[in-house]
């Protein structure tokens, strides 16, 4: 016999799977796969995001880092999402530079590559809907991710999806 708490975890790493296969399957830019995704599902990984968390929150006067660090505390797992920086090649001055060149020079980030970010992680976070398990996604969680080094150097920009399989979605009606 299982407990529905044991079976509510099940169910949360299951669908953690899930989501990260929409988002390698998500439509990208250009048809260049540049996403990087991990599950961060283990205590002392979690333990070790919460601390980077509250230290940027304390570090760097952001009390929403600390509350978002506080509300994935007890999540069953965190899916992160991560794109590789590199350039479109068109020159298209979306980043704001007036080519790849400039933008490279500056060490900037593609606007293409925050347009995959933003589809794969939109699809991961419909497929955790689709399955009625409560989720964020959180700038703060990718922030601290990329500082802990857990995607490499290639990772420039990251988000993360906390989950919560609980009666009230803690992610939400939350305290400043």
């Amino acid at each position: 016999m299982k407990t529905s708490i044991e079976l509510e975890k099940s169910a949360a790493l299951q669908v953690t799977a899930l989501m990260l296969a929409a988002a390698r399957t998500a439509p990208k830019t250009r048809g260049i796969d540049n996403i990087k995704t991990i599950a961060i599902d283990d205590e002392p990984m979690r333990r070790k995001l919460v601390a980077r968390m509250r230290e940027i929150a304390a570090k760097e006067d952001r009390p929403s880092v600390a509350r978002d660090a506080g509300n994935i505390e007890h999540s069953p797992a965190v899916v992160v999402i991560g794109v590789e920086g590199n350039t479109a090649g068109l020159n298209c001055g979306f980043c704001g530079k007036p080519s790849c060149e400039a933008l490279e020079e500056a060490d900037g980030i593609c606007a293409f590559n925050s347009f995959d970010l933003g589809i794969a992680t939109a699809s991961a976070a419909e497929v955790a809907g689709r399955f009625h398990v409560d989720n964020r996604i959180m700038f703060s969680i990718g922030r601290a991710c990329l500082d802990l080094g857990l995607f490499g150097p290639k990772v420039k920009q990251a988000l993360g999806i906390p989950l919560s399989v609980t009666g009230k979605n803690p992610f939400f009606d939350r305290q400043a």
